[in-house]
C-alpha cells in the first residue's frame, strides 16, 4: 500500500502540459503586456501566427509593431505585416522573377 502511495504521488507531480517558457507562451506574455489592444485569444492566435519570428527572437519587435498598429486591431493582417517588416525579412523578400520569354511557346 505504501508503494502504491509513493506511485500515486509521483504520477500526480508529473507534467502532462509544455513547459511554461515555450516560445509561444513568452510571446503571448510579451504582447498581454505591450500590446495594449489585442485582447488574450489575439495574442494568443498572433503569436502561433508568426511564430517563426518568435523563434528567431523577433518576439519584442513583432508585438511592438502590432502595437504601433492598434488602430487597425488585432488580426491576422496586422501580425503578418509586423513580421515581414523586422528581421532579416525587413526587405520585402527576394525581387519578382523576370516576364517569361515570348518565345517559350
Amino acid at each position: 500500500m505504501r508503494n502504491f502511495a509513493f506511485l500515486l504521488v509521483l504520477l500526480c507531480a508529473c507534467r502532462a502540459i509544455e513547459p511554461s517558457n515555450a516560445p509561444e507562451e513568452v510571446c503571448k506574455r510579451s504582447c498581454a503586456k505591450s500590446a495594449k489592444a489585442c485582447e488574450e485569444e489575439q495574442c494568443a492566435r498572433g503569436c502561433t501566427f508568426v511564430i517563426d519570428r518568435v523563434i528567431e527572437r523577433e518576439t519584442d519587435r513583432v508585438v511592438a509593431c502590432v502595437d504601433k498598429r492598434k488602430a487597425r486591431g488585432c488580426g491576422d493582417a496586422v501580425w503578418a505585416e509586423c513580421a515581414a517588416s523586422v528581421g532579416v525579412h525587413a526587405d520585402g523578400g527576394p525581387p519578382a522573377p523576370p516576364p517569361p520569354d515570348e518565345d517559350s511557346e
